[in-house]
């Protein structure tokens, strides 16, 4: 039988995917595959968590959200595992997840994996870490890093919003200078800063023009002008994302990108705390392999 490393975190999301490992191993077995589980914990040993991962295995399933998935593909490019990742949504927005089209559903899940193929996506590197989805810094970026857990297991993707809501009268802009292969494309106040691989965050399509296979990360920066106006502005988007950036946003395409700060601003990497400034960002064209659903003709 074939072998396939199982990793999953057991606190991601509403913790259902404790309830559905018999579920998983079933359908594995009915397919010709052995698990081989691994339980993620807080103090866990990143080489331990990939020892004696080789080529006998066939890809490795991993049960989690999105920072779960950003942990993972760090420990596995530090590491030098290059087996193809297969995921299984279990954390709130599942932003990564959505994107390589796989259901919510476990079984229907696991099934999809089971008969799906392998690609290679492109990712994304700040500094010394690596993001499957976004860098983000500014206005309720760090939202998911301080929503309790319990917040947002209950109201799921609306704990972000309520949690951010107080920030609004008190939110001092960012100073940015943002390059461009050395070349400055912006300099001045900014609201939010996005580098995006995937296209959402907190399931908002806001890099709806993002390709996960283009070799190019899109940058988008919220200007920090007029607070109010930029905000309607941005939900006036958000209604009708694919009919183009408004002037408030700054929109570009680039796998180089240089990024400093007139003060300490907190980073967001995939929901997790990110680097401090200054920030050199870069894309690695196929850097993953992912096991994706085939597409149906």
């Amino acid at each position: 039988m074939k072998k396939v490393r199982f990793i999953y975190n057991p606190r991601s999301g509403d913790n259902r995917i404790v309830y559905g490992l018999d579920d998983i191993v079933s359908v594995y077995q009915r397919w010709g595959y052995t698990i081989v589980p691994y339980r993620l914990t807080f103090d866990c040993d990143d080489r331990e968590v990939v020892r004696e991962l080789d080529d006998t295995y066939d890809h490795i399933l991993l049960s989690g959200g999105d920072g779960t998935i950003n942990y993972m593909v760090n420990v596995m490019k530090n590491n030098g595992i290059d087996l193809p990742l297969a995921v299984l949504p279990a954390g709130t927005a599942n932003d990564f997840a959505n994107l390589l089209g796989i259901p919510s559903d476990i079984v229907s899940a696991c099934k999809e994996i089971l008969g799906g193929e392998v690609k290679t996506v492109d990712l994304g590197r700040v500094n010394d870490t690596y993001f499957v989805n976004v860098f983000s810094c500014g206005l309720f970026t760090d939202v998911s890093q301080r929503t309790p857990t319990l917040m947002k297991n209950t109201f799921g993707k609306l704990a972000y919003y309520f949690s951010s809501l107080g920030e609004l009268p008190s939110f001092k802009k960012m100073q940015l200078t943002v390059r461009s292969h050395g070349e400055e494309i912006y300099s001045g106040s900014a609201l939010i800063f996005f580098v995006f691989n995937g296209k959402t965050a907190g399931n908002l399509k806001i890099a709806y023009l993002s390709d996960i296979q283009d070799g190019l990360l899109d940058v988008l920066i919220l200007r920090g002008d007029n607070i109010v106006e930029t905000i309607r502005t941005v939900v006036r988007f958000l209604r009708h994302a694919s009919q183009g950036y408004p002037r408030d946003v700054v929109h570009v395409k680039s796998d180089d990108i240089t990024i400093t700060s007139l003060y300490d601003e907190t980073t967001d990497v995939d929901g997790q705390p990110g680097p401090a400034f200054p920030a050199r960002i870069s894309c690695e064209p196929g850097g993953l392999k992912v096991i994706v659903p085939r597409q149906r003709k």
